[in-house]
Formats: structure tokens, C-alpha cells, sequence
């Protein structure tokens, strides 16, 4: 237990980040549809931002998913989207978690983004996360 009663959360299982970036590829490569990944990260110790991504999870799709690495650190999955379409997506559902539970400041968010555009080749997990991460 934690000094707030609760206790932290276990790293999720990596091969399943893998097995998702893995779906994302099979999409581009066999079904011809786009994915995009994308890297989100708040700052260390930041308060809001394990309940933005939680707000962000609940809102997205049932075909696409959410990997959290660390507290502060998450990689999400949006199929049959490209990059200008997520964006959008993410900045509406920061908007609205605002406006549904206002604080005395935004929680501080920086984005990577990775396109795997419909017919593209396959990649791997070290391809893709330096560019998720690249500012945090």
C-alpha cells in the first residue's frame, strides 16, 4: 500500500505491446488499413495524468488500446486513423476532460506520434519507440 491506500500498478506484460504493434502491422500490411501508435507522457509525479489517460481509454474504440508503461508513460494503438485525425481526437478528449473535471491547470502532456500508413512494411518495437518518446 501507498501513503494514499492504494497500491501501484503492476507494468503490464510487454509481449502484449508487442503483440499490439505486431495487429497494427498486419492491419497495414494484409487489410490495408492505417494505424497510427502514439506516445503519450506526462511529467514525473504529475497527479493528473494517470486520469487523463484513464479518460482518454474509456473514450476510445473497442479496436483500439491503450499500453501503460509507467505511471507517467503510455503508448496507445488507433486503427484506420492517420495522424491528423488522432490528433484531433486527442486534443478534443484533452478539451473535454478539462471541461468535465476542472483543475487549476491542465495536466502537461507531451505526444509522440508513429504512422503506419495503409500497405506500409512491418516494424518493430525498436523502430517505433524512440520516436514516441523523443522529448520526455
Amino acid at each position: 500500500m501507498t501513503l494514499l491506500g492504494r497500491r501501484p500498478r503492476a507494468p503490464e506484460d510487454p509481449r502484449r505491446l508487442r503483440e499490439l504493434l505486431d495487429r497494427a502491422c498486419e492491419l497495414a500490411v494484409d487489410h490495408q488499413l492505417g494505424s497510427v501508435v502514439v506516445g503519450m507522457a506526462g511529467p514525473e509525479g504529475d497527479l493528473l495524468f494517470p486520469d487523463l489517460l484513464a479518460y482518454v481509454q474509456s473514450a476510445l474504440r473497442v479496436e483500439d488500446a491503450v499500453f501503460r508503461l509507467t505511471r507517467e508513460r503510455a503508448v496507445l494503438f488507433l486503427a484506420d486513423v492517420n495522424r491528423g485525425q488522432v490528433e484531433s481526437i486527442l486534443s478534443r478528449l484533452r478539451g473535454e476532460f478539462g471541461d468535465r473535471f476542472p483543475a487549476t491547470k491542465a495536466p502537461e502532456v507531451s505526444l509522440g506520434f508513429y504512422e503506419l500508413p495503409a500497405g506500409s512494411e512491418p516494424v518493430t518495437l525498436k523502430q517505433v519507440l524512440p520516436s514516441l518518446f523523443q522529448d520526455s
